[in-house]
């Protein structure tokens, strides 16, 4: 359990891990590669563990240069020349949508039999927004899990064709996972999107030397290309920063930096939000590492106001809403929040679980089937908060308890965060109390 109580006086900068996002991607494409890659700032959280271990089962070979005590760690990756090989156990996902969506276009290819399997919370998430593509590539699934379409998925892989495909749904994850498989497939593999998603599998191919046209939301890759071993220095995670700069937008007069996080375009839509909202940001641009920007943002917390968001912000928002949900408790004013089905399924129920622990702690708030409509600006109230099991859920109700009027939180079943941020409650204790967080 973690108990959170109100702030004494908000810390005046952070440093976030690597962003989790980039070190799956890392490990795999690191993992497929021609020769050795050296890869600074892995986050060593529970999701991106399991995807790197998996990687190892196949054949690839991993040395841990660098550790510190719970941020980034550096790796040394040798990886296969697109050749791995059979494992010999089920490839254990834990809590990771991405890690098993985005193994399942590498596995689809391989000519070899696999079994990819998940925590209880994972193997009740749908597997057919992947499952279906690579089946027409000619890949073949097997649904194992207790609901139809879920995980344990066995997968018989071998040659595979090209396709086209038209994603009924905006998702990164299934683009990703899709045009992995590309890189094995005869031919030209095409992936049109409904609205633009997270680039991190675009930017990071063009790092291992492979081939990729985008051309406005159409991603397309030519098979038969492998990937040559990169160096690659891996961004701090925009989707922890979120918290703390929800943290220091909704306290007046606050003054947060936060240092050399990833600023990709396609996961900052919580600051041009918060932005409608009333925040300040300035950003100092630093560059790139690994084909993604980054730069140090400085927030400077203003009285919020609520805001509506916007459809085609949803899909670059996604991950961010319960924390954006906590900005909107503590704005004057109605903030909407719809067009977000995609929620239902994600770790939990989130729009289910958002909406609960709201009206736990005093917000006025209805529940839609694509979303929320919340009510802000009343006084925050303690309360005993059920995480589900879901790692944002839980960090985005301990920023909460920094605003309680009175009380405290107490969040069940918080080891959760560690699938994300192991090193959360330590950046917790001492942002509360105005010092500074460095990676250790």
């Amino acid at each position: 359990m973690l108990t959170v109580r109100p702030l004494e006086k908000l810390g005046t900068a952070i440093e976030v891990p690597g962003d989790k996002s980039c070190s799956h991607r890392a490990a795999i494409l690191a993992g497929l590669a021609d020769g050795v890659s050296e890869v600074k700032g892995f986050l060593p959280s529970e999701d991106c563990l399991c995807t790197l271990k998996a990687m190892m089962q196949l054949g690839v070979q991993v040395e841990e240069v660098n550790s510190t005590c719970w941020g980034p760690i550096d790796l040394r990756i040798t990886g296969t020349n697109m050749k791995l090989t059979a494992p010999t156990g089920d490839l254990d996902c834990g809590n990771s949508g991405t890690g098993m969506r985005l193994l399942a276009g590498v596995l689809a290819a391989q000519g070899f039999e696999s079994r990819l399997i998940g925590d209880d919370s994972l193997q009740s998430r749908p597997m057919g927004r992947v499952t279906v593509p690579l089946e027409s590539m000619g890949a073949k699934f097997e649904s194992e899990g207790e609901k139809p379409g879920c995980a344990p998925l066995r997968i018989s892989g071998g040659s595979l064709k090209s396709i086209r495909y038209e994603m009924p749904v905006a998702s990164a994850q299934v683009k990703s996972s899709i045009l992995l498989a590309g890189l094995f497939a005869e031919g030209e593999t095409t992936v049109v999107q409904p609205a633009v998603t997270r680039d991190h599998t675009e930017r990071m191919f063009a790092d291992f030397g492979i081939e990729c046209k985008v051309d406005g939301n159409s991603i397309s890759v030519k098979g038969g290309q492998s990937p040559q071993a990169a160096d690659l220095q891996v961004p701090g995670d925009f989707s922890s920063a979120a918290f703390w700069l929800v943290a220091a937008a909704a306290h007046p007069g606050s003054e947060l930096r936060i240092n050399t996080v990833g600023l990709n375009p396609t996961r900052t839509a919580l600051m041009t939000v918060l932005e409608r909202m009333g925040a300040q940001f300035e950003i100092e641009e630093l560059g790139s590492n690994g084909g993604e920007p980054i730069g140090n943002i400085l927030v400077k917390g203003k009285g919020l106001k609520g805001t509506e968001i916007l459809e085609e912000e949803v899909p670059n928002l996604i991950d961010e809403v319960p924390i954006l949900a906590i900005a909107a408790a503590l704005a004057e004013g109605t903030t909407t929040i719809r067009n977000a089905e995609e929620l239902r399924v994600k770790e939990t129920d989130r729009i289910m679980a958002v909406v609960d622990n709201l009206k736990r702690i005093g917000v006025s708030v209805e529940e839609f089937q694509d979303g929320m409509v919340i009510e802000g600006g009343n006084p925050l109230k303690g309360a005993e908060i059920e995480s589900y099991g879901d790692h944002r859920i839980a960090m985005a109700f301990a920023i909460a308890g920094l605003f309680l009027s009175e009380g405290e939180i107490d969040i069940q079943n918080s080891k959760c965060i560690a699938t994300s941020y192991p090193g959360f409650r330590d950046a917790l204790n001492t942002m509360r109390t105005g010092g500074e967080v460095k990676i250790l």
